[in-house]
């Protein structure tokens, strides 16, 4: 997940004379944790000049609260020091100390693309995060408040996260591609006492709609240049960069390091693992967002039971693109680096060439990420020669063959049926399985030697691609256990840490999200009664143990209704268990969660019938011609969707079917036609039908409020914008 600029931390005025430079004074002990009625603000002073140090007055520790620290990562400022073993960890921070011992100068991070690019060792990254979490002692960060992280995924963002828990405090957090009024909403909601942003352009972007109606102590700007910013908004408050904060926290830390006292007078006591890490405000596809406590417990949960699904050894390499304030991202990253990997951020921009450059041998992301590596594949496959395109599409449908063959021999044929099928009837059937397998298996290996091979150079992950997030389609799961490159789903909410299942390397059945992980119980209840069902049976799923949250902040009521009195948080989700078996096509799928979507999404006709989208929005995505599909009907007689058209592929369409020419465009009309019979087309094999559509021409984006930070459709949101339309078009 720099170099250093200035040594003294800065406060932003507007332009006038330089004031001569104040001498330092050496940061004592006392200081370290700033008394709640010390002065809000530093003493206003020109930009050229360095404001005042941190006060140096002591203050007795009668009226001073004490000061929180890492037990294992700042054992030294502790009574007695620690005596936690190297690998006992009671607070997230904990984890660095132990990584800077084993792996000390292996590279940790490398993040190319911002300035100055950086590449940190472990030890470098664990000096960091100590000298960041000082310098927020210095400025006034006591233990227990909150502070905001509105940034996006780089190294620094991995230190101020880590900086800011090592100091006992909570921090909040969030990404830039967020409203300004929602970031407002969470920042006041959440009542944090200062904020740390990512860029200039991105501070300068809040500082009418945000930074004015905030009360902030301080902001601390991780990336560019502090004379960039706006100096309106900035007015008497305080400003550090990040350089500014790491020299502070040098400072702080060598006034510690020489104190006679260190460690001697109780002026710190150990984070404990029941303490608040992080405030992660739900992104949620309806409703407010809801902020959710997760403990150094919750997220130690994780990061001690992942490596059964990542079973990652030092010198693996893992591509990061996902927002690191979303819980998965952030749970598997702490998780990774206890292993000694090498992390290489990167972007949507420049994922196909970083991809191809660092060769990764993971990558953690999204469901959407994969499907787009899948229709970039096919679209190099459809752009071949026609020889070429025959010969690849026939050797990729002769893989899926061989592939639902093994699964009948190999025990990974998914069911909901609790009934095991006779020996005599299994045998033949595997029996033909088998010879199947056989006969496919020489072409299989021609696939990979003719198509394959350049498809693993062109994506480049070596071990697994892990899915999570949402919902991975079947036929993206199956088409890369086709051609060879393994993709493990999984499943969890930000609200249990958030892993709570997932498919373990050995054991990878399409279909499911896998095992529970270690210390978690999983369920399926009746959505009417409540009572617990049988295996195979669909129902609410319900999950206890180790990750879940221990609440939503300032919301008592939400959290009674989420975790029943027995610790059971009510997810939400439709699902089922697989079935228990000791023969048979199914006998290795036994316990694993199988999801089929939410409650909520889940859409009632007048008819009295029940229908869950995602089935449908799947069948429908796997058509060129649909970017982005939402089914609707709620209390309609019939189902209908919205749709995204994929232009590109219907003006190719259009032009197949009429000999349109290159400069001619597609008449709406035609649009729908053609949207519509694909859409047929997709829905053959499907329960349900949709019936009238409205074709769209803006998609659904995170900017537009459409989509989640996540990548998931605002059902709510995309109804209420299409309104109108949605009631014409049922008239």
């Amino acid at each position: 997940m720099a170099a250093l600029r200035s040594p003294l931390p800065l406060l932003l005025q507007r332009p006038a004379a330089a004031a001569p430079p104040l001498r330092r004074r050496p940061l004592l002990l006392a200081s370290s944790a700033r008394p709640r009625h010390a002065p809000r603000f530093v003493p206003r002073c020109s930009a050229g000049a360095a404001p005042p140090p941190p006060s140096t007055v002591s203050p007795s520790l009668e009226s001073s609260p004490r000061g929180k620290c890492s037990p294992l990562l700042e054992s030294a400022l502790l009574p007695g020091g620690s005596e936690l073993a190297v690998h006992e960890w009671k607070a997230v921070p904990d984890i660095w100390r132990t990584a800077a011992e084993k792996y000390s100068d292996r590279v940790a991070l490398v993040d190319p693309y911002h300035d100055p690019p950086s590449e940190l060792t472990y030890k470098q990254l664990e000096q960091q995060i100590l000298d960041f979490s000082h310098g927020l002692r210095a400025v006034g960060v006591a233990p227990d408040e909150k502070v905001a992280l509105f940034a996006d995924n780089s190294c620094r963002w991995l230190v101020a996260d880590q900086g800011i828990m090592a100091t006992g405090a909570i921090n909040v957090v969030r990404g830039t591609r967020s409203s300004d009024e929602e970031l407002f909403q969470i920042y006041n909601h959440s009542e944090s006492i200062a904020l740390v942003v990512d860029s200039p352009q991105f501070f300068n972007r809040l500082a009418e709609s945000f930074i004015s109606r905030i009360n902030a102590r301080f902001i601390v700007l991780l990336w560019g240049d502090k004379s960039s910013l706006n100096s309106k908004a900035v007015k008497d408050m305080p400003v550090y960069d990040y350089n500014d904060i790491t020299e502070l926290g040098k400072e702080n830390r060598n006034a510690l390091h020489h104190s006679p006292e260190q460690g001697h007078d109780g002026a710190f006591e150990a984070i404990t693992p029941e303490d608040v890490a992080t405030l992660i405000y739900t992104s949620g596809t309806g409703g407010t967002p809801k902020g959710v406590m997760l403990t150094h417990r919750n997220l130690l949960h994780q990061i001690n039971n992942l490596w059964d699904v990542v079973p990652a050894v030092p010198g693996d390499r893992f591509l990061s693109m996902l927002p690191p304030w979303h819980a998965y991202e952030r749970s598997t990253e702490y998780f990774i680096f206890t292993h000694g990997i090498q992390q290489v951020y990167t972007t949507v921009k420049y994922l196909k060439a970083d991809l191809q450059q660092y060769q990764p041998h993971y990558i953690i992301s999204v469901p959407l990420v994969y499907e787009t590596l899948y229709s970039s594949i096919q679209r190099q496959i459809s752009s071949s020669s026609t020889f070429r395109k025959t010969v690849a599409l026939a050797l990729i449908k002769i893989s899926l063959l061989y592939m639902e063959a093994k699964k009948i021999y190999e025990g990974t044929v998914l069911s909901n049926n609790p009934v095991e099928p006779s020996f005599i009837t299994y045998m033949v059937n595997c029996l033909r399985a088998r010879i199947v397998a056989a006969i496919l298996w020489p072409l299989h290996n021609l696939a990979k030697m003719l198509v394959y091979k350049k498809i693993h150079s062109s994506v480049g992950i070596s071990k697994a691609g892990i899915s999570g997030g949402g919902s991975l389609p079947m036929h993206v799961d199956k088409f890369f256990e086709a051609i060879g490159i393994k993709v493990q789903n999984g499943y969890g909410l930000t609200e249990t840490s958030p892993v709570v299942a997932a498919r373990r390397p050995l054991c990878n059945v399409l279909g499911t999200v896998g095992l529970p992980i270690k210390h978690t119980e999983i369920k399926i209840v009746d959505i009417e009664t409540g009572e617990v069902l049988p295996d195979g049976s669909k129902g609410i799923v319900k999950i206890k143990g180790l990750p879940v949250m221990k609440g939503y902040y300032k919301n008592p009521s939400a959290t009674n209704k989420a975790v029943d009195q027995d610790g059971w948080f009510n997810t939400g989700d439709i699902g089922w268990i697989a079935p228990r078996c000791a023969t048979g096509p199914s006998r290795n799928c036994g316990g694993m969660l199988v999801l089929e979507g939410r409650a909520k999404d889940t859409i009632v006709l007048t008819t009295g019938e029940n229908v869950e989208p995602a089935e449908l929005e799947e069948a429908a995505s796997r058509s060129n011609l649909i970017d982005q599909i939402m089914v609707i009907g709620q209390d309609r007689r019939r189902l209908g969707a919205i749709i995204v058209p994929n232009n590109d592929e219907v003006l190719a369409a259009a032009k197949r079917k009429s000999g349109l020419d290159g400069s001619t465009g597609v008449a709406k009309d035609m649009v729908k036609n053609l949207v519509y019979d694909e859409l047929r087309t997709c829905m053959a094999g499907c329960s349900f039908q949709i019936g009238p559509i409205l074709v769209v021409e803006e998609p659904f984006t995170i900017d537009n409020g459409l989509m989640t930070p996540t990548m998931k459709i605002r059902r709510d949101k995309v109804v209420a914008k299409y309104q109108g339309e949605i009631d014409a078009l049922y008239k």
